[in-house]
């Protein structure tokens, strides 16, 4: 069967940068399964993306479906026909669904059955449909119509090719008949370009200044910006979104370096970045200190002949923004940051749980209170807690949001604040996402898990609980945010009194009636996901779960001295026996003796378990206390060997019942022994 390259290009007024890659990527993918459903092989599928073209080649596309056959199975014959032989709905309805009389059904079978076989079409006559079609399952929010035309799109349409081979598709789609003339840069080469084949049109778009390949414009923009960084002796802030939004603007790019007066260099960098990358699309310098440069490298979509012109109408409308950041931050700076938790008594955090004002002063305390417990400086976090809101009432937050925590940052250190209190109003938000940079101060630590905590107890205290698919107050992330800080710090917090603090902050506001439990439980919740992904078995979580141990770092050691004991090969036996003395003990009536009296031995096999045990007890007491719990289950696999003696020589339910209520003494001490780390009963 025949083969040739096949090619669509749409063009369009500017497309949206930021969708650019997601439409191009749609349209692959609805010609791909266009293609597939009608039968139609190709080798290879390449999409291109500029700011005002779609394009999609396809190589070596058969120009000829094959041929069908349809082969339905009806109803069975006693079910088609009555007793006189005439036909009954369900042939009837058969033969509907088919589309042809029922003489045309195959009625000789135990089943009424239609065969039919389908002549294949030329592939020139289906591409129409399979192009149409994907062009209307784009992913697009809000289509526009234009003109007085009823088509629809994410912005009007200007020109069609299409091409099998040599030949020109013929139709019109979206207002437009194919023809094999696109259109070249708007300035370089404002006439129509002719595509001479499908695996010509990225050489004959070249040649009209127009690099159709995403890619390759990716490319060329990203190693002329790192050169063009190089010779200011700096480096570029390219983060990936901005350099794939830059590459969506632009069908020449040109990259070139400008310049900003230093006296902005006062301002907060991060303000001065957040605006040239957000507003302008310009990528900052830094210098070898990661201060920032006054120089940013702009991407023209032109290659001028005087290309001053551009740096200086770049410089120009970049100069009015950075003067506004200049004066906010002037602004804020006329008085202290403390003063402006006054505006925030009148700015609502929720309303039940009263002002923004009023969780700064609950994050106070509780900060100092958890500051004290893990080695930091209570009275630094009180302050930090006290501040922690502050910047949220200022003129530079107000207009960058994402100066959150930063601008409080510069402010506390212009007021002569500790360096500490000042780092800690940006590490209160850490960590911002997942695997996200985690605060680096004790301080900032403190403040950090103080407003998670009083965020979680006061939206858990109004019945505001997560659902599957709501969080509006980012619960699940503040827990999880807690549990990374307090884990990988090594911070041993117990969270159950620090909870209990939130929650007595709160006063009457909440319901605290099993608050302290079901916050703890959300929390420690959060855990299993966490492992999980670390490819911990859940068994192991849940044996540690049972302990409900309060601190988050006691947890996780115990959850990876868990993880070890499962490799030793006394592990699955020792897990089957402490499942055996835990039922064993669940249904002993009243209370188990705590006290074991060897008097009552008749066999020895107890005599020797008892005498391991108390070996143990001593071995392990010390471990315990300093938190060794691998070497704590480690000496306890050794108690496998005279476990299993005992179960293989005596009987725990002995006809005396004082004799039986001191086995049932002894294996809760065994049991005990490993209940020090975990409940292991739970990983058979």
């Amino acid at each position: 069967m025949s083969a040739q390259d096949f090619l669509v290009e749409l063009g369009t007024e500017e497309l949206p940068p930021k969708a650019l890659n997601t439409l191009a990527e749609a349209f692959l993918a609805g010609i791909d399964k266009g293609l597939q459903a009608a039968g139609l092989n190709y080798e290879s599928k390449t999409v291109y993306a500029a700011p005002r073209r779609l394009a999609v080649l396809i190589t070596a596309l058969a120009t000829q479906q094959p041929d069908r056959s349809i082969n339905l199975d009806g109803p069975p014959r006693q079910a088609a026909f009555d007793a006189e032989g005439n036909p009954t709905q369900a042939a009837l309805g058969f033969a509907k669904k088919c589309g042809v009389e029922l003489s045309e059904i195959d009625q000789s079978g135990p089943k009424l059955r239609y065969n039919q076989n389908i002549a294949g079409k030329p592939t020139a006559s289906l591409l129409p449909t399979i192009v149409e079609d994907s062009l209307n399952d784009l992913p697009i929010p809000k289509r526009m119509r234009w003109g007085a035309r009823k088509e629809e799109f994410v912005r009007p349409t200007q020109w069609l090719v299409m091409l099998l081979g040599d030949q020109v598709i013929d139709c019109t789609i979206l207002a437009q008949k194919a023809g094999r003339d696109s259109r070249g840069h708007r300035f370089h080469h404002p006439q129509s370009v002719r595509i001479g084949s499908p695996s010509s049109y990225l050489a004959d778009l070249r040649a009209a200044y127009v690099l159709a390949d995403a890619n390759e414009r990716r490319e060329i923009i990203s190693k002329r910006t790192e050169e063009l960084a190089t010779r200011q002796e700096g480096t570029a802030i390219v983060p990936p979104a901005l350099l794939d939004e830059v590459t969506a603007l632009v069908e020449w790019p040109v990259p070139l370096v400008c310049s900003f007066e230093e006296r902005f260099l006062d301002v907060p960098q991060e303000a001065l970045i957040t605006t040239m990358q957000d507003n302008q699309k310009y990528f900052c310098l830094l210098d070898a200190d990661g201060k920032l440069l006054p120089r940013f490298i702009t991407v023209a979509n032109i290659e001028s002949k005087d290309p001053q012109q551009i740096i200086a109408g770049n410089e120009k409308v970049v100069r009015p923004r950075l003067t506004d950041a200049e004066f906010f931050f002037k602004q804020d700076k006329k008085q202290k940051l403390e003063a402006f938790n006054d505006r925030l008594k009148n700015v609502v955090f929720q309303e039940k749980l009263g002002s923004v004002y009023d969780k700064a002063e609950r994050v106070s305390k509780l900060a100092a209170y958890i500051a004290a417990r893990i080695g930091g400086n209570a009275s630094w976090a009180a302050r930090a807690g006290l501040l922690s809101k502050c910047d949220l009432a200022t003129e530079m937050v107000g207009e960058f949001p994402e100066m959150q925590g930063v601008a409080g940052y510069y402010y506390a250190l212009n007021d002569g604040e500790p360096e500490d209190v000042a780092l800690a109003l940006n590490e209160q938000y850490m960590p911002r996402g997942a695997g996200a940079e985690l605060p680096a101060t004790l301080t900032g630590a403190a403040v950090a898990i103080a407003d998670k905590l009083d965020t979680l107890v006061g939206i858990f205290g109004i019945g505001m609980l997560p659902t599957g698919s709501k969080d509006p107050y980012a619960l699940r992330r503040a827990a999880l945010g807690v549990l990374r800080i307090l884990i990988e710090k090594k911070l041993d917090l117990d969270l159950n009194d620090a909870v209990a603090f939130a929650v007595v902050a709160f006063g009457t506001k909440v319901k605290a009636a099993g608050l302290n439990d079901a916050v703890l439980e959300f929390i420690f919740d959060r855990l299993r996901a966490r492992y999980e992904d670390e490819g911990v078995d859940v068994a192991t979580y849940l044996s540690v779960r049972a302990l409900k141990p309060g601190s988050a770092l006691d947890f996780d050691q115990r959850v990876q001295a868990v993880q070890a004991f499962r490799k030793l090969p006394e592990a699955a036996a020792l897990a089957a026996v402490n499942k055996r003395v835990s039922n064993l003990l669940s249904k002993v009536e009243g209370s188990v003796p705590t006290v074991v009296e060897a008097k009552y031995f008749d066999n020895a096999n107890e005599f020797s378990l008892y005498s391991a045990i108390q070996q143990a007890d001593q071995a392990v007491q010390p471990m315990a206390a300093a938190r060794q719990y691998n070497e704590s289950l480690a000496r306890l696999a050794a108690l496998r060997e005279p476990v299993d003696a005992f179960f293989d020589a005596v009987m725990v339910n002995a006809e005396d019942a004082k004799v039986r209520a001191n086995r049932y003494a002894l294996l809760a001490r065994l049991r005990g022994l490993f209940l020090g780390v975990a409940d292991i009963s739970l990983l058979g």
